[in-house]
């Protein structure tokens, strides 16, 4: 199944010899901070909700369809709104059933100019198979993507519009990665990992600055739910415990405790494992995990459209993310106003 592998051998003895950055600036700050007080930018859930549906309307929008291709122009045509550079990242990969598709990660950047920067993730794909859909009808039919997709770029989308009034002092990726939710379906009797994240895998081997690095990333999938759950997954522990630490306590500290929850929880086969074991870029994956299913009811079913995506749940992810980066890096004045 998609992102419920267990920790690869190989990527646990990466991780046990790499200490990141981020981990060890992290054991200088201080105890506590008061989040509370960090100035951010107010992010508009209703405005980040409308950039979920805007992508819906689109359809279906895996490699190869009419709403993949708007989609994308889409993307970027907003992104540079708002945005100083907006780089259209094409690549050809081949599917686990042999298809050939052709691909495009946008990569949308604040503060171009400076060396030190910080990288925001989602995939914009959505999935062609509803392999887990209840109704075995369905299993080879495309699905909405509303939660997974839609949402994280909505969030990517939103933090876009409102961090181009009031910058953090330092440079901003927000990378839109593609083709990740093509992996293989459960019905094909047999299980491949390098078949997802096939966007995240290309540009981590071909970033789109030469030599690119960052402090750290946070990845956002599946972050719209109307019951959000998120906990410290295995891989994010593994390679930047420092910032899942980071991201949990303020989280804690304004209130979202019981969405934030500070339990431990399995490897989840996701793109920021290719940012991490190729870039050494330490990522964490802000992803939802509802107990007893698989991530949540409507993962990769027909039902995963609008109904799932759930505004307030954007807002607390977005809140909680630009509270640590905003006390990590203070805004300075905007070159560019908000739209």
């Amino acid at each position: 199944m998609k992102k419920t592998i267990l920790l690869i051998l190989a990527a646990l003895m990466v991780a046990a010899c790499h200490h990141s950055t981020d981990n060890k600036s992290t054991d200088n700050q201080p105890a506590a901070i008061d989040y509370t007080k960090v100035a951010t930018p107010d992010f508009n859930a209703d405005s980040a909700y409308r950039f979920a549906a805007e992508q819906l309307a689109f359809g279906f929008r895996h490699p190869g369809t009419k709403g993949h291709e708007q989609c994308a122009r889409y993307l970027a045509t907003m992104m540079g709104r708002w945005c100083d550079t907006v780089i259209v990242q094409p690549f050809t990969t081949t599917l686990w059933d042999g298809q050939k598709v052709e691909g495009k990660n946008i990569i949308a950047s604040l503060n171009p100019e400076r060396d030190r920067r910080i990288l925001l993730a989602a995939h914009w794909d959505s999935r062609q198979w509803a392999d887990h859909d209840l109704d075995t009808n369905n299993w080879y039919r495309p699905l909405p993507g509303a939660n997974d997709g839609a949402s994280g770029i909505a969030v990517l989308m939103e933090m876009a519009r409102t961090m181009s009034a009031m910058r953090p002092d330092v440079g901003v990726d927000f990378v839109m990665f593609d083709v990740e939710d093509q992996g293989i379906a459960e019905w094909a009797g047999r299980y491949e990992d390098n078949t997802w994240c096939k966007g995240s895998q290309h540009w981590a081997k071909n970033p789109h600055r030469m030599f690119y690095q960052a402090e750290y990333g946070i990845l956002y999938d599946m972050v719209g739910t109307d019951q959000p759950r998120f906990t410290k997954e295995e891989i994010s522990m593994n390679f930047a415990q420092g910032l899942m630490n980071r991201v949990w306590n303020c989280a804690a500290g304004l209130g979202y405790g019981g969405i934030f929850v500070d339990e431990l929880s399995g490897a989840i086969l996701d793109d920021h494992l290719y940012v991490n074991q190729i870039l050494r870029i330490p990522t964490i994956d802000i992803v939802q995990n509802s107990p007893n299913c698989s991530f949540y009811p409507h993962w990769h079913t027909t039902g995963d459209n609008l109904d799932a995506i759930n505004k307030e749940t954007l807002r607390t992810v977005a809140t909680v993310s630009m509270k640590v980066i905003y006390n990590d890096f203070p805004a300075k004045e905007s070159k560019k106003t908000a739209e």
